[in-house]
C-alpha cells in the first residue's frame, strides 16, 4: 500500500508547544524544547504505528498570499508567536532534516494549500493519503483516498476521519459543503467575517436546507427576521469568506514519489541535536541505550545557563554556570581514583581521615528504592574531586552494624557537613541501624530545585548539564525489568565504580551549586529552610502511620454494596445489562441507543469517546451518565485507597510509610507518593471516610489535626498590605462574609445572603489564580456582566490587592522572577511574551507564586520548629503527616496539652505578620475526628 503523509508542520508545533505549557521543558540552557519533544513523539509515533511510504512536512513561507492582498484584515488578528517556539522552530526543521523528510514550502501559498495540491495529486497516482493536522478546515479536502489524521490529545486516542465522519459531523450532504459552513459562520482566528449572526448550528442548518453560500443569498426572501437583514447586507461578505475559506487545489508544487520516500534518520545529525536538547530518553529510544547526551554534545565552550532567555529579552536572571564544560567524559576517559574498602582495619583509617574534613560528599547502596523496606550493602564518601571511597559491608546485620560502629563518629559529627543528592533517602537507611545522621546537610538536589524549580533534579541529568560527564547508567549495572539484578549481586568491584562516582560527581556539583544559591541569594533559604527539612521529613517517614485495616475492609464491602446498587441503576436506565467500564459497550449504549450526542466523537478503532470530560458534559442531559460518573468515583475511591493501603502496610513495621517529595512543586509546596496523602478525597462523604483508617498507634495516643486557617488570603492581605482585608483578618470577622458586604454594599454582616457570601469566596479564592469574568460565571453559574460587577466591586474595595496585583507583575517584568516572604523565587520567563495567552499564564503564576510559596514557607518553619520543641523536650509525641496546609500528630495522651500549646505557638508564629495567623487543632481517635 503507497501510503503518504503530509504534516501540517506549524499546527503541530503549537500543538506540541501548548500541550505542555502547564509543565514545560527546558534544557540546562534555558531552551524551552517542548514543541520540539511534542513533534518528535509525534512523529516518531506516526512512523511506528502508521508505518507512511511516504511523508513530507508542509510550512507558511513568510510571503503574502492572495488571501492578504484580497482581503487586509486576513489573520490579522493572530496573537505574536510565543517567543520559546520562535526558538524552537529551528530545532523542529533541524529534526526534520535529520529525519531526511522533505520539507515543502511556496512563496504566495499556505501549507493547507500545498497539502491540499499534493494530496489531490499523490490520490490520482494511486495513494491513500493522511492530511495530519488538528485543523477543522482540511475537512474540505477529504475523499476516499484522503483522510484527515488528527493526533494524540489529552489522553485521547488519535482519530482519523474519512468521507463519512466528515459528512457526520458536519451534517452535510458532500464534503465540498464544509466550505459552505466556513464561509457563513467565519473564522475568528483567521480574522474571516462569515456573515454576522450565524454561527456553526446556524450555518449547518442554513446549508442543510439550501446547499450553498450561494443558494443562501438568492434564496433570502425565504428567512426571516435579522437573519435575512443580515444575509442580505453582508451577501459579499459571506462569498468572499467562502473564497478565503477555500483550500487552493494549484500550488506550484508536484509530488514526485522519490523525492518523499521514507529514509533511515541521519545519525550524523540527530544524535548531537538530541544531545543539545538533552533528549536523553528520546535519544535511547532512536539510537539504544548507549545514547548519552554529554557524549554527543558538541564543546560550546563557555554555557550560559539560561543564556538563551536574554536572546529573547526575557530578562530572567538566574545564576551563571561554571566557566567551561568540555562535554563527553565518562568514568573511561576521566582520571580517577575509586578506592575499595572491605575490611574493618582499612575503614578505621578512612575514618581518621575523613573526621579531619569539614565536609564530606556521602552515598548508600541498597537493596532496593523504599527506603524503609531496604538493607544496606554500602556507603560511599568523598572529600576531593575524581578521589572516593567505596565501603562495601557485610551481608550479615552483625557485621553491617560493626562497619558502622565505626563510622559512628563521623556520621553523628555535627561539626562535619555532610553533601549528598537525595540526603533524606539516606537519612531514613542509616536510621533504620541505630545511626542518626547529623551536621549541616547540602543536598545537591534541593540547591537545583532552588535555582531552577521548573527542571529535573536527578544526578545523571545534573552532572551531565553542569559537569559535562555521564555517569554510570544504574541499569548497565543492574539491568531492568524482571531480569532486573540487587545491588548485592553485583561484582563488588563494578560497585565500587559506581558508587564511588556518585558520592564524586555528587562533590563536584556541590562545588558548582554552592556559588550559584549564593548568586542567587537562596543560601539562606537552602541553608535555613529545605537542608534541615530532610531531618523533619526522614523521622515522619520512618515513623510513618497506623492503618486500621478493618475499617477499610468494611468500607470496602460498603463502596462494593453501593456500586453494585448503582450498576443495577444503570442497567435499569439502560433497559439492558452492559459492562459499564468498557467504553466500546458505554459508548453504544448513550450514544446508540440513548441517543445523548449526535456529534459524538470517536476513536481510530471505531468507538465512542467516552471520558470523564465527555460524561461531565452530558451530565446535564441524563441521570445515568451521573450515575456513570458516580460509579467510577467510588471504583476509582475504591481501588485507589480502599484497598490499596493496606497493600502498603510495611511487613517490619504494621504501619504505612509515605514518602515526601521535596523537589517537585516548583511553588515550594511538598507533595507526597506512595500513598498521595495530598489527592486522599475531602470534597465527598465517601471520599472523607478513607480518613477514618487513619488512627494512633494505641489506646494510649490520639490524632492532633493542626489546621492553618485561610492561609493564602491572610498572606494576601499580608504582602498587598490591603487595610479593608487586614481589618477583617484583624476582628476575627469571617473573610467571605466580610468580602460580599463590601462588594454588594450591605451595611450589616447579618444581612449578607448565602449567595452573596458563595461569591464573594470564589472571588477571593479566584483572585489568587488570576481568574476572569468569564472563569467566575462559569464558576458560579451567573451571567458574565454579574461577574464583571462583582470582580470590579471587589477592586474598588480592596484597592491593596488590585495594587499587589499590578506591583507584582510591573516587579517580574522587570526582573523575571517574583518571590515570597522568604525570598523563594519563582522565575518566570514568558513574563513579557508578545503572546497574549503565554503571557497571561506567566501573569496567574506570578500572582500566585508569591502566596502560595509563602504558605509553603511558612508550614515547613512550622514543622522545624516543631520537630525540634519535641525533641529537646524529649517528648514520645511524633508529627507524622503533613497535607497541604495541615499537620497530622500522633499524640501520647499526657502529652496532649504541652503538645497543642507547642503547634498552636509554632505554626502561628513561623513567619512574623502583622495579620494574625489562625491555626485549628482538633483531635480524635482517628484523621477524620481530628480533622
Amino acid at each position: 500500500m503507497k501510503k503518504l503523509f503530509l504534516l501540517d508542520g506549524m499546527a503541530l508545533i503549537y500543538r506540541a508547544h501548548f500541550a505542555l505549557s502547564k509543565n514545560p521543558r527546558f534544557t540546562s540552557t534555558g531552551i524551552n524544547t517542548s514543541a520540539v519533544m511534542g513533534f518528535t513523539n509525534t512523529l516518531l509515533e506516526v512512523l511506528k504505528k502508521e508505518q507512511p511510504t511516504h511523508m513530507a512536512v508542509v510550512f507558511d513561507t513568510e510571503a503574502p498570499t492572495e488571501r492578504h492582498t484580497g482581503f487586509e484584515a486576513y489573520k490579522a488578528n493572530r496573537q505574536a508567536m510565543p517567543e520559546d517556539l520562535a526558538v524552537a522552530l529551528p530545532y523542529v526543521k533541524k529534526l526534520i532534516e535529520g529525519f531526511n523528510i522533505p520539507v515543502i514550502t511556496s512563496d504566495g501559498y499556505e501549507a493547507d494549500d500545498v497539502i491540499g495540491t499534493l494530496a489531490k495529486q499523490a490520490e490520482k497516482v494511486g495513494y491513500t493519503v493522511y492530511c495530519m493536522t488538528p485543523d477543522k478546515d482540511f475537512a474540505q479536502l477529504v475523499s476516499e483516498n484522503i483522510f484527515i489524521y488528527k493526533p494524540a490529545r489529552m489522553g485521547n486516542d488519535m482519530e482519523i476521519l474519512g468521507v463519512k465522519e466528515v459528512l457526520e459531523k458536519w451534517e452535510i450532504e458532500h464534503v465540498h459543503q464544509v466550505i459552505d459552513i466556513l464561509g457563513l459562520w467565519g473564522d475568528a482566528v483567521d480574522n474571516i467575517p462569515g456573515i454576522p449572526g450565524i454561527g456553526e448550528k446556524t450555518a449547518k442548518a442554513l446549508v442543510k436546507q439550501f446547499g450553498s453560500v450561494e443558494q443562501i443569498i438568492a434564496n433570502s426572501d425565504q428567512l426571516k427576521g435579522k437573519q435575512r437583514e443580515n444575509v442580505e447586507n453582508f451577501a459579499d461578505q459571506g462569498i468572499l469568506s467562502k473564497r478565503l475559506a477555500t483550500i487552493l487545489l494549484d500550488a506550484p508544487v508536484e509530488f514526485h514519489e522519490e523525492d518523499f520516500l521514507i529514509k533511515d534518520p541521519s545519525k550524523e545529525v540527530l544524535e548531537p541535536l538530541f544531545a543539545e536538547l538533552e533528549f536523553r530518553t528520546l535519544g535511547k529510544r532512536v539510537f539504544g541505550e548507549s545514547f548519552s547526551v554529554a557524549e554527543a554534545r558538541p564543546s560550546s565552550g563557555q554555557m550560559d545557563l539560561f543564556g538563551s532567555i536574554s536572546e529573547n529579552n526575557l530578562p530572567v536572571q538566574k545564576p551563571s554556570v561554571i566557566d567551561e564544560i568540555i562535554p563527553g567524559k565518562n568514568i573511561s576517559n576521566t582520571q580517577h581514583n575509586y578506592i575499595l574498602i572491605d575490611k574493618l582495619e582499612e575503614l578505621q583509617k578512612l575514618t581518621e581521615t575523613l573526621l579531619q574534613q569539614k565536609e564530606v560528599s556521602m552515598d548508600t547502596e541498597t537493596t532496593g528504592l523504599d527506603a524503609n523496606d531496604a538493607e544496606l550493602v554500602g556507603l560511599s564518601f568523598a572529600y576531593k574531586a575524581r578521589e572516593a571511597y567505596y565501603i562495601a559491608v557485610p551481608k550479615h546485620e552483625k557485621g553491617i552494624l560493626e562497619f558502622l560502629e565505626v563510622l559512628r563518629p563521623l556520621l553523628e559529627n555535627e561539626n562535619i557537613r555532610k553533601i549528598g543528592q537525595n540526603l533524606k533517602y539516606d537519612y531514613i537507611i542509616l536510621k533504620w541501624y541505630g545511626i542518626e545522621l547529623k551536621g549541616e546537610f547540602f543536598d545537591t538536589m534541593l540547591a537545583h530545585y532552588l535555582l531552577d524549580p521548573d527542571t529535573r533534579h536527578n544526578m545523571d541529568v545534573l552532572s551531565e548539564n553542569y559537569l559535562g560527564y555521564t555517569p554510570i547508567s544504574i541499569t548497565e549495572l543492574i539491568g531492568k525489568g524482571k531480569n532486573q539484578l540487587n545491588m548485592r549481586d553485583i561484582d563488588v568491584a563494578k560497585v565500587t565504580d559506581y558508587a564511588a562516582e556518585d558520592a564524586d560527581v555528587t562533590l563536584q556539583l556541590q562545588q558548582v551549586f554552592e556559588p550559584m544559591l549564593i548568586e542567587a541569594q537562596a543560601e539562606k533559604l537552602a541553608k535555613e529552610v529545605e537542608n534541615p527539612l530532610i531531618n523533619v521529613l526522614g523521622d515522619m517517614e520512618k515513623e510513618g502511620v497506623k492503618i486500621d485495616v478493618e475499617q477499610l475492609i468494611r468500607f470496602s464491602r460498603d463502596l462494593q454494596d453501593d456500586i453494585g446498587k448503582l450498576e443495577n441503576t444503570i442497567y435499569h436506565k439502560a433497559g439492558h445489562r452492559f459492562n459499564i467500564a468498557s467504553p466500546k459497550q458505554l459508548g453504544e449504549i448513550l450514544f446508540d441507543k440513548l441517543q445523548l450526542d449526535p456529534k459524538a466523537k470517536k476513536t481510530k478503532t471505531g468507538q465512542y469517546q467516552t471520558g470523564e470530560d465527555v460524561l461531565l458534559a452530558l451530565a446535564n442531559k441524563s441521570d445515568i451518565v451521573k450515575d456513570i460518573l458516580d460509579f467510577r468515583q467510588l471504583q476509582k475511591l475504591k481501588s485507589t485507597y480502599v484497598d490499596a493501603l493496606p497493600l502498603m502496610i510495611n511487613k517490619k513495621t504494621g504501619r504505612v510509610h509515605t514518602s515526601y517529595n521535596q523537589a517537585v512543586a516548583a511553588t515550594g509546596r511538598l507533595s507526597s507518593n506512595n500513598p498521595n496523602l495530598q489527592n486522599i478525597p475531602i470534597r465527598t462523604e465517601k471520599g472523607r471516610e478513607v480518613r477514618k483508617a487513619f488512627i494512633p498507634r494505641d489506646e494510649n495516643h490520639i490524632l492532633l489535626s493542626a489546621d492553618y486557617s485561610q492561609i493564602e488570603l491572610r498572606i494576601i492581605a499580608e504582602i498587598s498590605k490591603d487595610e479593608n482585608m487586614m481589618d477583617a483578618f484583624s476582628k476575627g470577622l469571617d473573610i467571605h462574609t466580610a468580602t460580599a458586604a463590601k462588594v454588594y454594599g450591605v451595611a450589616n454582616l447579618e444581612d449578607v445572603t448565602s449567595d452573596q457570601r458563595r461569591n464573594a469566596k470564589a472571588v477571593n479564592f479566584g483572585i489568587i489564580y488570576g481568574q476572569s469574568a468569564f472563569g467566575l460565571s462559569q464558576n458560579l453559574g451567573i451571567p458574565r456582566k454579574e461577574a464583571a460587577e462583582i470582580i470590579e466591586n471587589y477592586f474598588e474595595q480592596y484597592k491593596g490587592i488590585k495594587n499587589y496585583m499590578s506591583d507584582t507583575m510591573n516587579f517580574a517584568r522587570e526582573n523575571g522572577y517574583v518571590e515570597t516572604i522568604m525570598g523563594r523565587r519563582r522565575y518566570l520567563r514568558d513574563i513579557n511574551s508578545a503572546n497574549a495567552t503565554v503571557r497571561g499564564f506567566a501573569e496567574r503564576n506570578a500572582i500566585n507564586a508569591p502566596i502560595q510559596g509563602s504558605a509553603a514557607d511558612m508550614i515547613k518553619i512550622a514543622m522545624l520548629n516543631i520537630h525540634k520543641d519535641l525533641i529537646d523536650r524529649k517528648l514520645q509525641s511524633k508529627m507524622t503527616m503533613q497535607v497541604h496546609d495541615e499537620l497530622v500528630f500522633d499524640v501520647l495522651v499526657t502529652e496532649k496539652d504541652i503538645v497543642k500549646e507547642i503547634i498552636m505557638d509554632r505554626m502561628k508564629n513561623a513567619i512574623k505578620t502583622t495579620v494574625p495567623i489562625v491555626v485549628e487543632i482538633g483531635e480524635g481517635l482517628n484523621w477524620l475526628e481530628a480533622h
